[in-house]
């Protein structure tokens, strides 16, 4: 935080962005967390290939009902189950390198201890 009172006292502008990721487990898009999973974690060929079809092969489907009619069911491309052990597991390597990413661009991010690894948390009394 004083990083950004520092730069508005300087006469700067700082931008404050806010990711909400309450809803993490409906958010993880497969494709992006397929390629999370080989080019972060080094997983190829046959583990990759295994979460991949664990993450298709069990798609599940959604559909909108009233008192009268139904819409057709449409497949499910994002989202990882909660309830087993692989949902949360999934949601934290695909959420795992956020901070990462933000400091790359040259910008300074700040999290809570009730969003991410405590290991990436920037002290907010400093």
């Amino acid at each position: 935080m004083s990083d950004i009172l520092l730069t508005l006292d300087s006469g700067n502008l700082a931008l404050l962005t806010l990711l909400d990721l309450s809803a993490a487990f409906d958010s993880v898009d497969h494709v992006t967390l397929l390629s999370r999973l080989h080019k972060s974690y080094g997983l190829d060929d046959v583990v990759l290939s295994w979460f991949s079809s664990y993450l298709s092969g069990r798609r599940p489907t959604q559909y909108v009902r009233t008192w009268v009619t139904s819409s057709d069911p449409s497949a499910v491309f994002h989202g990882v189950r909660q309830g087993l052990v692989l949902g949360p597991m999934l949601s934290v390597l695909y959420t795992a390198d956020v901070l990462q990413l933000v400091k790359e661009k040259g910008l300074v991010p700040h999290a809570y201890a009730d969003d991410t690894d405590s290991r990436h948390l920037s002290s907010f009394g400093d």
